[in-house]
């Protein structure tokens, strides 16, 4: 489970009777432990919720708040579909859910900003602009946000290769000449994809700049990385939430993109005449010239 369980059954035999129910219920029951309070969580194991604090002190923590906090991002790997859909139905009000998952979103963007290292940033964006190639990784729910990454890195760069396959074997072959000079960016959050952190171990050995957004630290993509990018995320019922990673992203292209500018202008003419001859893009009645007086 991580840290935070390992630890608890490490000093089991230093807790106290009371004590040792909290470190059951925890262990045994992580994926309640974390969403529930210090009040709930005594009552569950008879006893007081003073003790639920002392015991969240005696681990090291400067109160409950936080012991569930390191709980939370421990565990939130770990949860089934099926858990997060048992844990979620008793966060969410059926009544509210449009406030409370909107509001969820704009907190962890909040989160993102506060805690965004801008020098990191800065050379993730110098490192993928002297690229020699480009490759995105992202599967499963990271998918999309790969796709839009790719998208624009196309508008931009004549060096990208998107990888998303469904395959293990696939992914290694997209990647297997990336090497110094490349930059591999993999793209996941909880659930990790063993997938994409195995393929950012096999680019960095083989010497690639190796970019990891993810959400934090402790994320097996950023223990494989040069430079990682951390976004808040959270789970919304049993579906993830990926707003504050996609706003990453964005800023990330929108950075990179005044950096190219010239050269974006050019391209992005040239693709306004090909759209117009091709219609690619309904202008329908409402269209009017821009030149006209």
């Amino acid at each position: 489970m991580g840290n935070i369980i390992k630890e608890m059954k490490e000093r089991y035999h230093e807790l106290s009777k009371g004590q040792k129910l909290i470190a059951d219920y925890i262990i045994n029951h992580y994926d309640k432990a974390a969403f529930v309070t210090a009040a709930k969580l005594g009552e569950e194991v008879g006893v007081s919720e003073s003790t639920v604090v002392r015991f969240a002190i005696e681990m090291g923590y400067d109160g409950y708040p936080k012991l569930q906090k390191a709980l939370r991002e421990v565990i939130k790997s770990q949860l089934t579909a099926v858990q997060r859909l048992e844990v979620s139905s008793g966060q969410i009000d059926s009544e509210s859910v449009l406030k409370s998952v909107l509001q969820s979103d704009i907190n962890k963007i909040r989160t993102t900003l506060e805690e965004a290292n801008h020098e990191t940033f800065n050379a993730v964006v110098e490192e993928i602009l002297k690229a020699n190639k480009i490759y995105i990784l992202g599967v499963r729910s990271s998918a999309p946000l790969a796709s839009f990454l790719g998208f624009y890195f196309n508008l931009i760069f004549e060096n990208v290769r998107l990888v998303h396959t469904t395959s293990v074997s696939e992914m290694f072959e997209q990647i297997v000449n990336a090497k110094e000079g490349d930059v591999v960016i993999g793209i996941s959050f909880p659930r990790y994809s063993r997938r994409t952190s195995k393929a950012m171990e096999f680019a960095r050995k083989r010497g690639a700049t190796v970019i990891a957004i993810t959400d934090n630290e402790n994320s097996p993509l950023a223990q494989w990385s040069n430079y990682s990018l951390f976004a808040r995320s959270d789970m919304a019922s049993f579906v993830d939430s990926l707003v504050a990673p996609l706003s990453m992203i964005n800023a990330l292209i929108v950075a990179i993109g005044l950096k190219r500018k010239d050269k974006l202008h050019t391209t992005l003419e040239n693709l306004e005449k090909i759209w117009d001859e091709y219609q690619v893009y309904d202008k329908g009645e409402y269209s009017f010239d821009l030149n006209h007086d």
